[in-house]
């Protein structure tokens, strides 16, 4: 296994399972129904092409064997922006192959910075993975979660204030990519 896709396997685990950011993500998992693969593209097109080859998967895979993927990204995207940016042609490919409601491409990156935030906000945390990430969700399979959960508006919040509560000894065992020991003893 890849260190990269060994790095997203211990940030799903630690961070996204182990602090339950994503209260539906421990079932897929423990069922091995998460698929990480990784992406050695270096250019968007070869990106998108990827993207549309584990789309394709997803649409011709049961949710039973393969209810979500991530696709690692270290290659290219590093600056948050045009990871940003990209996802628009993301958008763009979900409509022109008629995915749009079936699936859902969710974005996490190392860089992540919520809009009316400041990069430093630990808020951001939420969704900053160790590499820039495509995350490949259901819709039906989400919309049964949520229908399930008690407070599903509530996600957000209490992921907020997760964040804001973690100390540094805590940010820096979760999120060792970010944030460096700088004392000198």
């Amino acid at each position: 296994m890849s260190k990269e896709i060994e790095a997203v396997r211990q940030w799903l685990k630690e961070v996204v399972i182990g602090l339950n950011l994503c209260p539906f993500a421990a079932w897929p998992e423990q069922h091995n129904q998460i698929r990480i693969t990784l992406s050695r593209d270096t250019t968007e097109e070869a990106l998108l092409e990827t993207l549309q080859s584990e789309l394709t998967l997803a649409d011709e895979t049961p949710a039973s064997e393969l209810e979500t993927t991530l696709i690692v990204i270290p290659d290219q995207l590093q600056s948050f922006d045009d990871y940003n940016q990209f996802l628009h042609h993301v958008d763009a490919l979900l409509r022109g192959f008629h995915w749009e409601g079936k699936f859902q491409v969710a974005s996490f990156h190392p860089h992540y910075c919520f809009a009316d935030t400041y990069p430093e906000d630990n808020e951001n945390l939420t969704n900053r993975s160790p590499y820039p990430l495509l995350h490949i969700i259901r819709e039906d399979s989400l919309e049964k979660a949520i229908a399930n959960y008690p407070d599903p508006d509530g996600i957000p919040d209490k992921n907020i204030a997760q964040m804001n509560n973690l100390t540094s000894d805590e940010k820096l065992k979760l999120f060792p990519y970010l944030f460096a020991r700088t004392d000198k003893g």
